[in-house]
């Protein structure tokens, strides 16, 4: 209840902070839009309404089980020997999502930012004299790195203070007095009083990296989430068919491989059952709900609107800081680091080729998405 109290506390501040931002960008960006705005909203060829809904419900469908397929791969990997955590494969399988993650921070979700806030729709003052997008972009990651600090901070506090009570527990007089007559009846045992020290330390260090891996977890879902409904509202709010079709396969690869670096962060974190429904639940529903939204506003939503540039814009680079932060610190940064990679030169150069391969083909995404 305290850790969800807390967490919750995080997010509202970020929210508030967001929406505070923007309500002063929109305020000083209530001018006339001007006329190359108007004439990038027009009507071309590639307009038709009703074939647009068409694909917009399929892609509702297609990115919906990309992204179930890819999450719950890597929560199934435990029948499959070859993709447990503990073996090569696995590693390999999660640098690739990492690099997809990395790329779609940089390639996808910036860019986009920079061309939002960037935008001939709105007053050169104050978007054309100050780079808002590096701005917000840098402002989020420290905004993450505070989070995933202090989350890892509350998580060894609670742990320290479950072990507190626990050594409690064992020193208890009915325990002197159990352990008392179990070390009468059996003298050869007085011998190894070093040993549960050692086991205690092992376990202590597993806690800890257990820890560390539902803190990347819910960071990381943080980060797709809020992206996720920016990219489906965007599509849903479309009419351009010439726009949506390439956009539809792009997003089923993105889901696809993002839901496998996600997936891997949740299987690493051995949550419980409820708390895996409801990462997964999230991740697989915001992209299609994005897209539902969009659908039921395309009649009053204008993506050209200094409104709408603003909000998408300033969303765009927080998620793009976080990503970013999340790819390279919290994924990349770890594993690399870590005893497995850190043991085998062969194993490290395989990850760096994978890191390249999942970065090299989101990035040639961005062509279309």
């Amino acid at each position: 209840m305290a850790f969800n109290t807390f967490y919750a506390q995080a997010l509202s501040l970020l929210f508030a902070l967001f929406f505070l931002f923007s309500s002063f960008a929109i305020a000083q960006s209530d001018s006339t839009p001007p006329s190359e705005c108007e004439a990038s909203a027009a009507h071309g060829e590639c307009h038709n309404k009703p074939q647009a809904l068409r694909l917009k419900i399929i892609a509702i469908v297609t990115i919906l089980t990309a992204s179930m397929v890819g999450v719950c791969l890597p929560l199934f990997s435990r029948s499959v020997p070859a993709l447990r955590p503990d073996r090569n494969l696995f590693v390999l399988v999660k640098a690739f999502a990492s690099g997809v993650i990395l790329a779609t921070g940089y390639m996808h979700v910036l860019p986009d930012s920079f061309d939002d806030l960037g935008s001939l729709c709105l007053p050169e003052n104050p978007w054309g004299k100050f780079p808002f997008t590096a701005f917000v972009a840098m402002l989020s990651a420290v905004f993450t790195l505070m989070v995933d600090s202090l989350m890892l901070s509350f998580y060894n506090r609670k742990g320290r203070s479950e072990g507190a009570v626990a050594v409690v527990d064992n020193e208890s007089p009915m325990h002197e007095v159990a352990s008392a007559v179990h070390g009468h009846g059996h003298g050869h045992m007085h011998g190894h009083g070093g040993l549960p020290q050692l086991v205690k330390d092992d376990g202590e260090a597993e806690k800890i990296t257990l820890r560390r891996n539902r803190v990347i977890a819910q960071v990381l879902e943080m980060g797709i989430v809020v992206h996720s409904v920016v990219i489906g509202l965007s599509m849903g709010a479309a009419q351009n068919i010439c726009t949506i079709r390439p956009l539809v396969a792009a997003l089923c690869f993105h889901q696809l491989f993002e839901g496998m670096g996600l997936g891997g962060c949740i299987l690493q974190a051995e949550y419980g059952m409820k708390m895996k429904s409801i990462l997964v639940f999230f991740f697989s529903t915001t992209t299609p709900f994005g897209i539902a939204l969009g659908i039921a506003l395309s009649n009053v939503y204008s993506d050209n609107s200094p409104t709408a540039l603003i909000v998408v814009g300033l969303l765009n680079a927080s998620s793009a800081g976080l990503l970013n932060y999340t790819a390279l610190v919290d994924l990349l940064a770890a594993d690399f680091m870590g005893a497995k990679l850190q043991g085998s030169i062969k194993l490290q150069m395989l990850a760096f080729a994978a890191v390249l391969l999942g970065a090299g083909g989101m990035s040639v995404m961005a062509k279309w998405a």
